[in-house]
């Protein structure tokens, strides 16, 4: 019993990085890495990203998936 469980939980984390791998690509595509709330400091030689809106979406996205999958496992 402890590998089937060991099993599915792969499945479940294997899923889960293939739908964020599969929307971070989507979202590439469509423009999306540059969402309003996304922070940007640049200097001189220097350039900082804080994806905070991307964050909190792909976060609000995963949460859905990963829900939707414990669902469907038990």
């Amino acid at each position: 019993m402890p590998l089937e469980s060991l099993a599915k939980t792969l499945i479940l984390v294997a899923l889960a990085l293939l739908a964020a791998g599969a929307l971070l690509f989507v979202f590439a595509r469509l423009g999306l890495p540059r969402l309003p709330g996304d922070f940007v400091v640049e200097g001189r030689n220097w350039k900082v990203y804080f994806p905070l809106a991307t964050s909190i979406l792909l976060s609000l996205l995963l949460t859905v998936l990963l829900n939707l999958a414990v669902r469907f496992f038990r």
